[in-house]
Order: C-alpha cells, then structure tokens, then sequence
C-alpha cells in the first residue's frame, strides 16, 4: 500500500535535488521529517513539503496518521524542461545560461 505525492517544474536542478533525496531514502516518514526541518538547503525545504503532501495523501488512502508507521519506499528527481536564457559576453557574442527544473516524486509505504 503506497501513497505518492509528485512536485512538477520546480525551479531547482536535479542535482541539488537528489542530494536531499539519496539523505532520506528508505528512512521512517518521522525521523525524515526531522531531518529535512534541520536541514539548511532549498531543496529541503521543497522535499518536506512534497513528504508531508505524501504523508496527507497515505492518510486519506489507508486512514494511517500516524507518520511512525509509514517509511519512504521510492524518492527520485526526474529532470524538466531547461529554461534557456542568453547572456552578452565580451566581443559581441552570446553565451547560454540553462536554468534548469526538475519533477521530484516521493512515495511513502506502510511499515510492515
């Protein structure tokens, strides 16, 4: 029994984002929790939001509130589109600035 709470187009790359994510993989949903709220990074932030949307999500699907019986199953940043800006340099030229986005998924499973 799995509950999955997604975050499409955040304006942070990847990369940052799956730092975070490899942190509190397979963890319990409470010391997560702890973790990301002591955590000083923007995609901490971001990722406790998503967790307590999945938490929110378990309890109305399986009537589970208690975030002690839940853990982390799956946490993965999938890349999104790339905004891509233009930025004028010496001689005339242009070079490309890529400000990336990512979709981040978590899903949270009961502890059997």
């Amino acid at each position: 029994m799995e509950a999955t709470a997604s975050l499409r187009r955040a304006r942070i790359s990847t990369r940052k984002v799956r730092i975070i994510l490899n942190a509190i993989r397979n963890e319990p949903v409470d010391v997560a929790l702890s973790q990301l709220r002591l955590t000083n990074k923007k995609a901490a932030r971001m990722v406790y939001k998503i967790l307590a949307s999945a938490v929110a999500n378990a309890n109305v699907r399986f009537g589970t509130a208690e975030p002690s019986k839940l853990f982390i199953s799956k946490a993965y940043a999938d890349e999104g589109p790339t905004l891509r800006r233009f930025r004028p340099r010496a001689m005339g030229r242009a070079t490309r600035i890529n400000k990336r986005t990512s979709h981040i998924t978590v899903t949270v499973s009961l502890d059997d």
